[in-house]
């Protein structure tokens, strides 16, 4: 299975819906919570050309984006396509 990186914050409800859809598909997954952190926000804006917002998500090498792309991966069947590529 590829690596999912999931760039949150503690606050955003559209991390915990993506999260939420994550775990019910039973995907592992490893959660950059960036609460607090200027540096790893910076890193985040500097790996995505200025994007700062959360959530950000990343599957193997592939960029997602956040919540709202992640749903629609999912609900058009993309996401298990990614996810078995």
């Amino acid at each position: 299975m590829k690596k999912i990186e999931i760039y949150t914050t503690n606050t955003c409800p559209f991390c915990f819906a993506a999260k939420d859809l994550l775990t019910k598909k039973n995907l592992d997954f490893t959660e950059v919570d960036l609460s607090g952190d200027a540096a790893g926000r910076a890193a985040l804006k500097d790996r995505l050309d200025g994007l700062t917002s959360v959530p950000q998500i990343f599957i193997g090498d592939h960029y997602i984006g956040g919540n709202d792309q992640l749903q629609e991966a999912n609900r058009i069947g993309e996401l298990d396509k990614i996810l078995k590529n």
